[in-house]
């Protein structure tokens, strides 16, 4: 037997026990990785995953950094990208993500970053753009040139759906797509309402009148982006009015992009099933497999084994740049400690069933379903503490009387309330209402009346 010492990257050295005869003179790179890798020989617990899994989501740690402008960004680069939707029964949900990760701030300053009145891309301030990537999406301008694949993919209709394309090759539609065109570019960005509507019968919210149909289709080929939002609705312009000069606009590779892409996801994930990490933006399954495997190849994606809720032990992946603080938590030097709600499009839930595999806790929004067949509420916010996810409340802001109003509030199985997690609770409860200009708590109905009747007394 023979010490060697082998060392990758900047990252570790470590030291294996090899039979001499196994171990060549050189090894490639990615075999050399595998080896180190399966010589640490460790299987991760449940709880040290679910740490790693909040660290890297930004949902540990108590919030250190004074909300600003600077901080909300740092927040997003952290996550990758962040979820857009309508729905309002309180603030939206890609504000209540941002508030999950660093507390009461000030939602202007998190549309500075998005949207600006500037003009001119060399003195426009945005840090963000709108586009598709898990669902539509808040993401880092960084990112922009990683999409430029899909824009070009809506533009050769490979992607879009059938509709879309019969659309669009349409060519009475072709003319309205180049008005829609010569409207922007002669007058500045406009949204759907700045254009009449030639068939007022048109209602329904998927039945899009034919210049906001051009407008949507020309925004995901690239040719127009989102320059503001006024009261919700989107303003496009062009690109050459919106994107700052000094983004880099180079078109990628598809294969390029999409491991760039895979690698933020398995950062921002922590950890996940192989299977999981296409699952951040949204890619199929199937097309993520072997690109996820060339990333393991080249010891950017390590191998672990970790046990999950069924008690199993799981192979599963990292990012090689988390193993360090994968270590620190095996080893107990950091652990979780906040408390904070969660909106149910949170990129915490995005790798399909981890919420299960991870917490036992099975996320669903049920504002699309029956009210008959609702178990839990319309939109309900999950409730972690300090690394478990405890339960979930049904929230409904009235905006003119300032109360906030729980319609149901839900334990999970088991939870101890101890005054610990009900000082916490309380303590982000009120720290959300701050975040809603809200002054009452108002709670209808809950599984558990003991702990409704201490919240509300605690606050």
């Amino acid at each position: 037997m023979c010490d060697i010492l082998i060392e990758i990257s900047n990252y570790s050295i470590f030291c294996l026990r090899l039979k001499s005869e196994i171990l060549p003179f050189k090894i490639p790179y990615e075999k050399l990785v595998k080896i180190c890798v399966m010589a640490m020989s460790t299987t991760y617990s449940l709880p040290t995953l679910q740490s790693l899994a909040l660290h890297t989501q930004c949902l540990a740690e108590s919030p250190s950094l004074h909300p600003t402008r600077e901080s909300i960004y740092s927040i997003l680069k952290n996550v990758g990208w962040i979820q857009i939707d309508t729905l309002q029964m309180i603030q939206r949900s890609q504000y209540i993500a941002m508030w999950s990760r660093i507390g009461c701030y000030d939602v202007t300053d998190f549309d500075s970053i998005i949207y600006t009145d500037e003009i001119v891309p060399a003195n426009n301030s945005r840090l963000a753009f709108e586009y598709w990537m898990h669902a539509a999406c808040i993401i880092p301008l960084a990112e922009f040139r990683y999409c430029m694949p899909m824009m070009r993919k809506y533009r050769d209709h490979i992607i879009g759906g059938q509709n879309s394309k019969n659309w669009a090759k349409n060519p009475e539609n072709k003319k309205i797509l180049q008005t829609v065109m010569r409207s922007i570019r002669a007058t500045g960005g406009k949204r759907s309402s700045d254009f009449a509507n030639p068939d007022q019968k048109r209602g329904s919210w998927w039945d899009w009148k034919p210049s906001k149909r051009a407008l949507e289709r020309l925004y995901n080929t690239g040719d127009l982006v989102i320059s503001n939002r006024i009261k919700f609705q989107r303003e496009y312009d062009l690109p050459s009015r919106v994107i700052p000069s000094d983004v880099n606009q180079e078109m990628p590779t598809v294969a390029e992009a999409i491991l760039h892409l895979l690698e933020i996801s398995m950062k921002a994930l922590g950890v996940c099933r192989p299977v999981q990490v296409g699952d951040y933006f949204h890619m199929k399954r199937t097309q993520s497999r072997s690109y996820i495997e060339e990333l393991i190849r080249k010891g950017i994606f390590l191998e672990i084994e970790g046990r999950l809720t069924d008690g199993n032990v799981h192979n599963l992946l990292i990012h090689k740049d988390n193993r360090v603080l994968l270590e620190k938590i095996a080893d107990e030097a950091i652990t979780p400690s906040h408390t904070t709600f969660l909106s149910p499009f949170d990129s915490l839930f995005w790798a399909k069933r981890r919420d299960q595999e991870m917490w036992s806790f099975n996320q669903v929004l049920e504002a699309y379903k029956p009210v008959s067949l609702r178990k839990w509420g319309y939109f309900c916010l999950p409730m972690l503490y300090k690394g478990t996810l405890i339960g979930r409340f049904d929230p409904r802001l009235d905006r003119k009387s300032k109360q906030l109003h729980l319609r149901s509030l839900h334990l999970e199985p088991g939870i101890d309330l101890d005054d610990d997690l009900l000082c916490s609770v309380a303590t982000a409860m009120k720290d959300f209402m701050d975040f809603h200009d809200s002054d009452e708590l108002r709670i209808s109905n809950s599984t558990s009346k003991e702990f409704a009747k201490k919240l509300l007394k605690a606050i």
